[in-house]
């Protein structure tokens, strides 16, 4: 293949890394972030997003990435709901005088990260991915510098996700040692010869290492802390376009690269999808704190992601893109809506503090009151549906653990209902505790959007999101 086609197939990844390159200059200039700067960032990401969708597909740089349609589909995804992040922090930031142009540039590098781990066909880019995407995001964690907990947050998290990084690129050395390959295609054809149980044994620590970066139990320990120290729109980008990243790295790597040990990795997952289920399920019921409460639902609903992957193939793949994305407007909706909440100047970040405030801000407590609901996973809300897909292909498995799997997190999810039930009956039915301050206009807008799309856009969003997830999923690995 020759080099201009090679770039042609990278363009999204190459355009947003020259934007960031542009981005970091002009600020460093400009001293100052102006609605022109944010402005520019968001248009990047909004050009890489339509060239995903527009560009070729085909192996690049033999092989080391991969542009197909499931690529495409999570790169629009992760692309879109980066650019909501910079929007939503922008003025978030402003209001607190944090507002520094390198926030956008972080956002747009860690999309560059998320893209490239979205499209690796090769343990080393998978690497590279990871970890720009890693790199920003503990900066972006710690980007209040003078908040001692936000200082903390970015600190955990730089010490743990090394860790994490440490055992990654262990199992990769190991992979590569015995299969003389790092390419996803050669690992593949090297798992039937001889050395099939010690490319497992590397498999595992991959499969610890990407444990971590999708806060998967029980690798989730950093993420309460995080969430509860960092910027409320950083926690909100968090848990949205990472997540899908994330996934789409498991998928990946055991989809592409171990196709014919499914029998294998897919008990690691079940253990791990459940154990993510029932942590994210118990311990969220203590929480009072809503940026921890969150986190813990953030770790329960990647265990039913991880079911998807689980479940493996076309169907398994299809469920989890699904999945993802109604999760990722759920919960930047319901983190638009926290950061637009405040008291006296204070955010409003527990549980006690959103007491009556249907008579408050009823608008806000609507939207509050829906995402609950879709997390909760009642119908019709889009956390229903994104349930149901992820139920429905484990159920149709024809694989008893992971029959199993699906119905044993059906009963987490039960217990995870107090704790939405609990901040619903909250918001309508105990007395105020203070008048609360105006909303940020632009965070309650993308909120109140969220909130329609959950229910009853939705009805007519998977009319479209289901064709498109089935035909990623259809030609994941194949081009």
């Amino acid at each position: 293949m020759t080099f201009s086609a090679n770039i042609s197939l990278v363009l999204p990844e190459l355009v947003l890394g020259v934007s960031a390159l542009v981005l970091l200059v002009w600020g460093a200039f400009s001293k100052k972030t102006t609605p022109v700067f944010t402005g520019a960032s968001v248009l990047a990401l909004l050009a890489a997003a339509v060239l995903a969708v527009i560009g070729p597909h085909g192996h690049a740089f033999n092989g080391v990435y991969s542009a197909d349609a499931a690529a495409s589909y999570a790169k629009v995804a992760i692309f879109l709901f980066s650019a909501l992040a910079i929007v939503l922090g922008d003025r978030w930031l402003a209001a607190r005088g944090d507002h520094k142009f390198e926030f956008p540039v972080l956002v747009v590098l860690s999309a560059v990260g998320m893209g490239v781990t979205a499209s690796a066909g090769d343990l080393i880019s998978l690497y590279i991915g990871v970890e720009l995407q890693s790199l920003a995001l503990y900066v972006l964690a710690a980007f209040r510098r003078d908040d001692a907990k936000a200082s903390e947050a970015g600190l955990k998290y730089f010490v743990l996700g090394a860790l994490s990084s440490g055992i990654l690129l262990y199992g990769a050395s190991l992979i590569y040692g015995f299969a003389g390959s790092t390419r996803f295609a050669d690992i593949a054809v090297a798992s039937h010869g001889a050395h099939g149980l010690g490319l497992l044994f590397g498999l595992i620590f991959v499969i610890c290492g990407l444990a971590f970066k999708v806060s998967a139990a029980p690798f989730h320990m950093w993420t309460p802390d995080v969430y509860e120290g960092a910027p409320t729109p950083v926690v909100g980008f968090f848990a949205a376009a990472p997540k899908l990243a994330a996934m789409m790295m498991f998928a990946r790597v055991l989809g592409d690269a171990f196709p014919d040990a499914v029998g294998q990795w897919r008990q690691v997952l079940i253990i791990a999808a459940l154990l993510s289920v029932f942590v994210g399920a118990f311990a969220g019921l203590a929480q009072t704190n809503l940026k921890r409460l969150w986190a813990y639902s953030s770790i329960a609903n990647v265990g039913y992601a991880l079911l998807g992957v689980a479940t493996g193939g076309e169907v398994g793949i299809h469920s989890m893109l699904v999945f993802m994305v109604l999760y990722m407007v759920d919960v930047t909706g319901f983190f638009a809506c926290l950061q637009a909440l405040n008291r006296d100047g204070k955010p409003m970040e527990t549980i006690e503090d959103m007491a009556g405030l249907v008579k408050e801000r009823p608008g806000v407590a609507l939207a509050l009151t829906a995402f609950s609901l879709s997390a909760l996973g009642l119908p019709p809300f889009s956390g229903f549906w994104a349930k149901f897909y992820v139920f429905k292909a484990a159920m149709g498995s024809g694989d008893v653990p992971l029959q199993w799997a699906a119905v044993l997190g059906l009963v987490g999810s039960v217990v995870a209902a107090f704790y939405y039930l609990r901040l619903i009956k909250t918001m309508w039915f105990d007395a105020p505790v203070g008048a609360v301050d105006k909303p940020q206009p632009t965070a309650r807008a993308i909120g109140f959007a969220a909130a329609l799309f959950s229910f009853p856009v939705v009805l007519a969003a998977l009319v479209w999101l289901d064709p498109a997830a089935k035909a990623a999923a259809a030609a994941f690995g194949h081009l």
